[in-house]
């Protein structure tokens, strides 16, 4: 056959192969192929330094949807962060302001009433120790000394015991006097020179004698000098007002 002739007979070959690869598809490989896979491929495609199709996907820009918020407000700039807790803060407590309590006034409370000694005399007592304990007491609350001498068997005396029991008399004299009763009805020289000490009247003495004495030591009255008071409440009474200050 001629060359000229050949020519057609191939291109009509080629013609007809082509028609049957569009009608029956692309063959598939056999086993043991060697033709490059796909990924293969697209992995050859990539330029080196990069993640394979099968690595972790390239960043692009947009935030994961699984990021947690406090990441994805990192990731966009200009926006606020989201609060880890949501609710409004707890409020501050502020200490309350601390009050002093107001002090109750002052007030100057009267002293205690001087103890009163009962009726009678007592001859046992040493009158001498009597009379300094009441001169410290008058010294310390500034009260006056009442001394009264006098005996058991004098009817005057007790006259007079009874007006100091009275409620009004009792409260003068416990209000201002120390009362220190001192027993010179019996033999009692220590008591007689007591008496000597404070009464210088000399003489036969008229009981009762109730002599004032200031918390220094200094007779005030003496009534074997001016005479007793009435033997009554009001007599008693207006001695003591007179005598207390």
């Amino acid at each position: 056959m001629s060359p000229r002739l050949l020519r057609p007979a191939l291109a009509a070959a080629a013609v007809l192969a082509a028609g049957l690869t569009a009608a029956c598809g692309p063959s598939s490989p056999s086993a043991g192929s060697t033709a490059p896979s796909a990924a293969g491929q697209a992995s050859n495609a990539l330029p080196a330094g990069t993640d394979s199709a099968s690595g972790a996907p390239e960043d692009s820009g947009a935030p994961d949807a699984s990021a947690s918020p406090s990441a994805s407000a990192k990731a966009l700039p200009g926006s606020s962060p989201t609060p880890s807790r949501t609710g409004s803060a707890a409020p501050t407590r502020t200490p309350a302001a601390r009050t002093t309590p107001a002090k109750p006034p002052r007030t100057s409370a009267a002293p205690a009433p001087a103890r009163i000694p009962g009726p009678g005399y007592d001859s046992s007592a040493d009158a001498q120790k009597q009379i300094d304990a009441a001169l410290r007491a008058a010294k310390a609350d500034g009260r006056m000394v009442l001394l009264d001498f006098g005996a058991n068997w004098c009817g005057n005396c007790k006259a007079a015991d009874k007006v100091f029991a009275q409620p009004k008399t009792a409260a003068l004299l416990g209000a201002s006097y120390h009362l220190v009763k001192v027993d010179i009805g019996g033999n009692s020289s220590a008591n007689f020179s007591l008496l000597s000490k404070y009464s210088s009247g000399g003489g036969s003495y008229k009981m009762p004698v109730l002599i004032v004495v200031t918390p220094s030591g200094t007779v005030r009255t003496d009534t074997h000098v001016t005479g007793n008071p009435s033997l009554t409440s009001d007599g008693i009474n207006s001695f003591l007002r007179k005598w207390a200050s």
